[in-house]
């Protein structure tokens, strides 16, 4: 069995040997432990235990994302969407409350979590899901912005290069200019890092926008 390599490090001492010696006992995993002020060790996975995700995580899971290979795994008595979206920005890719946080559980999340996928309690999904849609209703849609990274000016354009109108019955159907619709198509491209038209209008077909 190939184990997966773990750095552990909680916010209290109590926590950080029970923890530890839930995860020594299983052979799925190796387990490592850093202190305040260590820089996390290079590992397959990096589990933080805290009670709640304060600014004090948060520089915590920052400094884990910009100095070490390791996913994190987030484990938390308090948690809410808002806190889940501060602690996602930081690079968390699981999440475990502490009350459900038995060894088995832990240590399936930790192997998702390595696999590169990620894992939510299904309530925080739900909640989630709403908040990504009020985000999108109430404060990008207004302003023209998609999760996606398109705007909907920049859908409108790839819509009709999809439909196989050249750049100036694109700019004739919208009313711009045929500049402003070469510089929406180059901003699209450059900014995604897209090919050429064809992978822009792949990549907004993929997104359901088209």
């Amino acid at each position: 069995m190939e184990r997966t390599s773990v750095a552990l490090r909680a916010q209290d001492p109590i926590s950080q040997a029970g923890v530890a010696s839930q995860l020594r006992s299983r052979p799925e995993v190796s387990m490592t432990e850093w202190g305040e002020g260590e820089p996390p060790p290079p590992v397959d996975v990096a589990v933080v235990v805290v009670d709640t995700v304060d600014e004090t995580v948060l520089r915590m899971l920052r400094n884990i994302q910009r100095t070490s290979p390791s996913r994190t795994v987030l484990v938390t008595t308090d948690i809410d969407e808002q806190k889940l979206v501060s602690a996602a920005e930081c690079g968390v890719a699981g999440v475990v409350r502490r009350s459900e946080a038995t060894p088995e559980h832990l240590v399936q999340v930790i192997g998702t979590v390595a696999r590169g996928e990620g894992h939510l309690p299904s309530d925080l999904l739900g909640r989630l899901l709403e908040e990504v849609g009020r985000l999108q209703g109430q404060v990008l849609g207004p302003r023209g912005l998609h999760f996606t990274g398109l705007a909907s000016r920049e859908v409108d354009v790839l819509r009709l290069v999809a439909e196989g109108y050249d750049t100036a019955d694109i700019a004739t159907k919208l009313a711009y200019s045929e500049r402003t619709i070469k510089n929406v198509l180059h901003s699209v491209m450059t900014r995604l890092q897209l090919r050429n038209r064809s992978h822009a209008v792949a990549y907004a077909m993929r997104q359901g926008l088209i």
